[in-house]
């Protein structure tokens, strides 16, 4: 019981020797730089030789996350995490590796990996370089107004572009944009043009604007304004005059726009003579009179006024006698027509002295017997125009007494009287009032016997009467109308 190894477990004999640990388990053995330098290619080559699985699931996935924003949104600080995340993998990598380092350099690794990164970002550099000459040449024909070409240019721009330059790349997607844009803006600009849509030319210019109010865009603007400018005259005059008066009154804004105000100022006043011109061949007087008045208000000195003025009168004497010819028609009366509202012909031959021809209207008892030299259907020829009442008794000429057959002892008493006829004579040329406003006709009274129709014994007899006119009393009646 004085052992002293006494109640100790296990208890073994004495000369058999104790079992060693287990020494822990560890992945392969690496070489920090191969793994690093896997890494550093972006691919999971580092994590995968550590045999390390899920770092490099997450590795895999967080690079093509943000190699997908770098190609998506081209922005300059999604390659500085890019970058960050390829020096923090390229770090980690190097140092989970040295954790299980061994003696020696396993030299095919390094080289496997070596030649990995140096393939990766060698392409990228290759890629980026790539880049830099195809947005050199996409400024270039921007700066040069071509549109066209910047825009093929920019379609040599492929993913892998995107993925090693997207910041250089990026701005030749706006430039595109931008003359895509610009080409929509020229085909309105040329719908315009076709028919003369203001519309049309207000869509365009907005177009152009928005493009200009971005950076760099003047000279593919300015492109897309001469060529619309240089089509200016159209084929048409009146979508010519159309275009350019709006071009004139378009409010300036101080850029390459307003050299389109030039253009009109040089286009617009011979469109205005030759729409005018055109629309006087069509009848349309009012229109052709408004497009020579337009020159002349806008352009009062230009050289081509003058043919302006021309227009004016011509368009003004031909409306003037297309309004008379149309009161002329519509006359049936004192009342009515040209006798109701008259109104002048600038063109009409003057009211003189002598003889003046007219263009008699109304009541045309007494008027139709005058001579055919007196008097004319044709309201371009007239001098005046005669409106003519009804006949009226005028001034008292003679009474005399007559007796009916049927009662002998009943005389009549008879008054005959001057033909009274009312009148309103105008000046065509002017459209004012003159000469007299009634004209009395003599001529025979008291005839032997007097027709009149009887109505029985109540009747009180023919009453007064007209004088029986002659048809050289009607003309020396109407002389002073006609001869003042």
């Amino acid at each position: 019981m004085n052992d002293p190894t006494y109640g100790q477990f296990p208890y073994r004999p004495a000369d058999v020797p104790p079992e060693p640990a287990e020494p822990p388990r560890a992945g392969p053995a690496c070489d920090p730089v191969a793994v690093a330098l896997g890494n550093a290619s972006l691919l999971p080559i580092g994590y995968l030789l550590l045999g390390r699985w899920r770092p490099a699931a997450v590795w895999v996935v967080g690079t093509v996350w943000l190699l997908a924003l770098v190609a998506s949104t081209a922005g300059t600080r999604y390659e500085v995490v890019l970058l960050l995340w390829w020096a923090a993998g390229t770090a980690h990598g190097w140092l989970l590796a040295r954790r299980r380092a061994e003696r020696g350099v396993r030299r095919g690794q390094r080289m496997g990996a070596l030649a990995a990164a140096v393939a990766v970002l060698l392409t990228a550099v290759l890629l980026r370089v790539d880049a830099y000459g195809i947005e050199d040449r996409v400024d270039e024909a921007r700066a040069s107004g071509d549109c066209r070409t910047a825009v093929a240019a920019q379609g040599e721009v492929w993913f892998g572009h995107r993925l090693a330059g997207a910041p250089v790349v990026g701005p030749g997607d706006a430039v595109v944009d931008a003359c895509r844009r610009l080409e929509r803006a020229a085909s309105t600009l040329a719908d315009a043009g076709r028919d003369g849509n203001t519309d049309d030319l207000q869509r365009g210019f907005r177009i152009l604007t928005d493009v200009l109010n971005e950076p760099g865009n003047e000279r593919t603007v300015r492109t897309v304004l001469d060529t619309f400018l240089d089509g200016l005259p159209t084929g048409d005059s009146c979508d010519t005059a159309d275009l350019t008066g709006w071009l004139r009154d378009r409010e300036p804004t101080r850029d390459v726009l307003d050299r389109s105000a030039d253009t009109a100022a040089r286009t617009e006043p011979a469109a205005l003579v030759g729409c005018g011109d055109d629309l006087m061949a069509e009848d349309a007087w009012q229109q052709a009179r408004a497009r020579y008045q337009q020159l002349l208000d806008a352009y009062p000195d230009h050289a081509r006024a003058d043919e302006a003025r021309g227009g004016v009168k011509k368009a003004t004497l031909v409306i003037e006698l297309d309004t008379v010819r149309r009161l002329v028609e519509e006359t049936s009366g004192m009342e009515s027509g040209y006798c109701d509202a008259p109104a002048k012909y600038s063109g009409a031959p003057p009211y003189r002295k002598g003889s003046n021809r007219a263009l008699f209207l109304g009541d045309g008892e007494y008027t139709d017997r005058l001579p055919g030299g007196w008097r004319t259907d044709d309201p371009a020829k007239a001098a005046l125009v005669v409106c003519a009442g009804a006949a009226e008794n005028g001034t008292a000429v003679e009474t005399c007494s007559y007796e009916n057959e049927k009662s002998a002892y009943l005389p009549h008493q008879v008054t005959f009287h001057k033909v009274k006829i009312p009148l309103e004579v105008y000046e065509l040329r002017t459209g004012k009032r003159v000469g007299p406003r009634q004209v009395q006709i003599g001529g025979g009274s008291c005839p032997r016997v007097l027709h009149y129709e009887y109505y029985g014994p109540y009747d009180l007899g023919p009453g007064d009467q007209l004088v029986s006119t002659a048809t050289s009393d009607v003309r020396d009646a109407f002389r002073p109308v006609v001869r003042p």
